[in-house]
């Protein structure tokens, strides 16, 4: 895919924001920042349109001791094997564990299912992370 150059105008605070960023995150320039921060758009375009097939990592923190709620997470995603992808099981200490699960399916689908895990008694904590297939990304 060919490259357009374009010019950008911003304020100088706003600029120095870019620059901080840029600093912070170590990209090799300006560009690059702006690609990822488009990229970002757009995928939340992508959720939000809820008519496309999305991908999102939820993240859970639980005690593996509160009574069967590991076989009641493992019989969730066994329900849902066209759209549980894919877990990873780590023991954080002898009470906690945290679990990375790949969720594929439109975004209220993916929504639902995080939901249904992160209100599960047991979980400690939990969060979604809007994620994409990637096709319309560049």
């Amino acid at each position: 895919m060919k490259t357009t150059r374009f010019g950008v105008s911003m304020d100088g605070e706003l600029l120095g924001k870019l620059d901080s960023i840029v600093e912070r995150r170590r990209y090799p320039n300006r560009s690059e920042a702006i690609r990822d921060l488009v990229r970002a758009a757009l995928v939340e375009d992508e959720w939000s349109a809820s008519s496309g097939e999305v991908i999102g990592v939820l993240v859970i923190v639980f005690d593996h001791h509160q009574r069967e709620l590991s076989s009641r997470l493992l019989e969730k995603e066994h329900g849902r094997v066209g759209e549980m992808l894919a877990t990873l099981h780590l023991h954080l200490d002898h009470d906690n564990c945290l679990e990375a699960k790949v969720i594929r399916g439109k975004p209220d689908e993916v929504q639902s299912i995080a939901d249904e895990l992160m209100t599960m008694k047991g979980v400690k904590f939990g969060r979604l992370i809007p994620a994409t297939a990637g096709r319309e990304l560049r």
